[in-house]
């Protein structure tokens, strides 16, 4: 590979208002206000997550970070990996706690021992926080769904539950494995107690919400959303680098995992019919991100002859993650459409967006919620007619900068961080009553 210097069409009638939209000095005005009155003074919180470290995991950073300004003493629960390795450190005033966790979980042992593994050092973990700590709820990010555990050993001490739906496990298992059975059920049992256990909920989007209501049985009134709204001042466009271009007219770029579900491989498809069919030797294609399935897919663009035309940058730092999205002429998502997709918010849509790219994506109701105008849609999985968007994009510059600017605005006036604070503070504020 080449190596280089890393929603509203709801299906159900439960939604919640969608806020007005607000400028970004307006937006950032209302988040300071309501942070600097410290509605959370004298509040202890506990955020266990387990599929990322905290602060790479950046929704996660940004909440508790949040929850911190507003007054609340902040603590974290989180496996190490990605260079944080600490098992504790204060970062910004928050309490980090970090516990290993088996590598590389596979199969149905591999999953066994990992959940088994977290279980233990989050229940431990949980205790030390108390005692060093304290605190007042339990924040639980999936996946997967079984921090609940954990939270019901403290639920008849008072403390409160608050569950932070990250992912639709159910959907996920299905659009990974292609099938139900066994464990596809655990999942549905294991989503319906944590939604029994919570007090409130926080949903990426109406469609998880109205999961929380529909499937969760929760009161329309204790599910918020709460977005995973980029922080414009992290996201940084930087001047364009053309070594990323590989010589080339072109940029496409790709940001995220690299994992069975995530499309790629249909991309490849898209890319080899721009390369093979219609003799597109100007577009180079750069793919920013690591994962499971990172080897697999180098391979899968070896033996379709890509080698050449696509960029694996594997896990990335910022600052090539800024850079290439700043040099990229657009941006794509290959996302399959399945009830997964069709429903989940992919942050890498809005981060797009942030650096006013236009997008390529196939027809999904969270991804065209939240791009509308700035992204085309192809027909579901339909690699071809991905490749024949792109060509059309790449003709049309004027309406490239047009769907840049929409993309733009739309994360500045609706979907930026400092939209998100006034609702999590708002559960926050009904969890304890305030």
């Amino acid at each position: 590979m080449t190596a280089l210097p890393r929603q509203d069409r709801s299906t159900t009638a439960v939604v919640q208002p969608t806020p007005s939209a607000r400028s970004a000095a307006e937006a950032r005005e209302r988040a300071d206000s309501i942070l600097a009155a410290k509605p959370l003074s004298g509040k202890g919180i506990l955020i266990i997550v387990e599929n990322l470290p905290v602060p790479f995991d950046r929704r996660v950073w940004q909440e508790a970070t949040t929850l911190q300004k507003a007054g609340a003493t902040v603590s974290v629960i989180c496996p190490t990996g990605k260079g944080f390795d600490a098992p504790y450190e204060t970062i910004d005033g928050i309490h980090v706690y970090r516990h290993k966790l088996p590598l590389d979980a596979n199969g149905a042992l591999g999953y066994l021992a990992e959940y088994s593994a977290a279980l233990f050092w989050e229940t431990l973990l949980a205790f030390r926080v108390l005692r060093r700590h304290g605190f007042d709820a339990i924040h639980a990010c999936n996946p997967p769904d079984l921090i609940f555990i954990v939270a019901a050993l403290f639920k008849p001490f008072g403390k409160k539950f608050m569950f932070d739906h990250h992912d639709i496990n159910p959907e996920l298992y299905e659009a990974k494995f292609g099938k139900r059975g066994f464990f596809w059920r655990l999942m549905v049992l294991a989503e319906r107690l944590t939604f029994g256990l919570a007090d409130v909920s926080i949903a990426t989007n109406n469609s998880y919400r109205n999961i929380a209501i529909a499937r969760g049985k929760m009161a329309p009134e204790d599910v918020y959303v709460v977005r995973s709204g980029p922080n414009l001042d992290k996201l940084r466009r930087v001047p364009a680098n053309p070594a990323w271009k590989n010589g080339r007219a072109h940029l496409v770029g790709y940001v995220g995992v690299m994992g069975q579900q995530e499309g790629i491989d249909l991309l490849l498809e898209s890319i080899s019919h721009l390369v093979h069919t219609t003799g597109r030797t100007d577009i180079q294609f750069c793919l920013v991100g690591g994962g499971p399935a990172l080897e697999e897919l180098k391979a899968q663009s070896t033996a379709m002859g890509l080698d050449e035309f696509v960029t694996f940058t594997g896990r990335a730092s910022d600052e090539t993650l800024f850079e290439v999205l700043s040099t990229s002429d657009l941006c794509v998502n290959p996302d399959r459409v399945n009830p997964m997709n069709d429903k989940s918010t992919m942050n890498k849509i809005l981060e797009y967006m942030a650096f006013a790219k236009p997008i390529v994506q196939y027809e999904v109701v969270e991804g065209r919620y939240s791009a509308q105008s700035a992204s085309t849609y192809a027909r579901p999985n339909d690699a071809v007619h991905m490749a024949e968007q792109i060509e059309l994009l790449l003709a049309d510059p004027e309406r490239r900068a047009e769907m840049g600017r929409v993309g733009r605005a739309r994360v500045e006036n609706q979907f930026s961080w400092d939209h998100q604070v006034p609702a999590l503070i708002a559960a926050y504020r009904k969890i304890f009553r305030l």
